[in-house]
């Protein structure tokens, strides 16, 4: 059964890469309306992500100038997890960037803080997770140890500049962990790994994407369902190729938990 499937996907790969003539990339998209459907979760319909998908490229001349297979590997990334790409929700993101390297606009897959929040609650062991900003005026107090504590109490008023951001989660079972990380280790993470930090949701909502980042250093230490583990190991990569592994069912596959620190995810450019 799973070699036919590898068989199925590789025909489906080498049909559409061998068809590129003047094809657009909606017509790419409908070339793989079938895999697209194959691959999404019961959370989202083939034709709500499709729909969404053609407004993200409709309202973004700068994803139209994408190649081909970089845009196509981000959005079934973004299929794979059942996220919508580019809507109000904030789930995820396709964010074009140039590659200077190879002198083209590439696609780069990253998913945003609701996204995150959204694949916790998947698990059947998620009780609670939020993540929240830090002004200089409010009153913030933490304590790592054997003994670990957080205090918030956001002032009254005028709360100033934004200055940490933290997230916690709590389990069923009473377990709980937090990260805190300061705007300056956010910002410095961001331009280290993010292709995409001088454009895109890092330069239209900062808040949202640090509490991405926190969150995603928070949830190494909670128990992750498949989706979330898919989701840790495409943490903003960008995909030079239609691989194999796109035309699963998310549901069905394995995957363990990637250690890996981020600098190695971003790395991992999948051929």
């Amino acid at each position: 059964m799973a070699e036919n499937k590898i068989q199925t996907a590789t025909t489906a790969k080498r049909e559409i890469l061998s068809k590129n003539g003047n094809k657009t990339l909606q017509d790419y998209m409908k070339s793989m309306e079938g895999e697209i459907k194959k691959a999404l979760p019961s959370v989202l319909t083939p034709e709500r992500f499709t729909r969404i998908t053609l407004t993200a490229l409709s309202s973004n001349p700068r994803l139209r100038e994408c190649t081909p297979q970089s845009f196509l590997g981000a959005m079934m990334s973004a299929a794979q997890l059942g996220l919508e790409p580019n809507s109000q929700l904030g789930q995820a993101y396709l964010i074009p960037f140039r590659n200077n390297g190879k002198g083209c606009m590439e696609c780069q897959f990253q998913i945003g803080y609701k996204g995150m929040i959204d694949l916790f609650y998947r698990s059947s062991e998620a009780s609670s997770l939020t993540a929240q900003v830090v002004y200089e005026n409010d009153t913030f107090e933490y304590e790592l140890g054997l003994e670990p504590k957080l205090r918030h109490i956001p002032a009254e008023g005028d709360r100033g500049q934004a200055v940490k951001v933290y997230a916690v989660f709590h389990l069923k079972n009473g377990g709980y962990g937090f990260e805190v990380m300061s705007m300056d280790d956010v910002k410095r993470h961001a331009k280290r790994y993010s292709k995409s930090f001088g454009n895109g949701p890092w330069q239209t909502n900062f808040e949202e994407m640090a509490k991405k980042t926190v969150l995603k250093r928070c949830l190494k230490m909670a128990p992750m369902s498949t989706d979330f583990a898919r989701a840790i190991s495409q943490y903003e990569t960008v995909k030079t190729g239609i691989s194999e592994d796109m035309y699963e069912v998310t549901n069905e596959a394995e995957y363990s938990v990637m250690e890996a620190e981020d600098g190695e995810l971003e790395q991992q450019i999948q051929e």
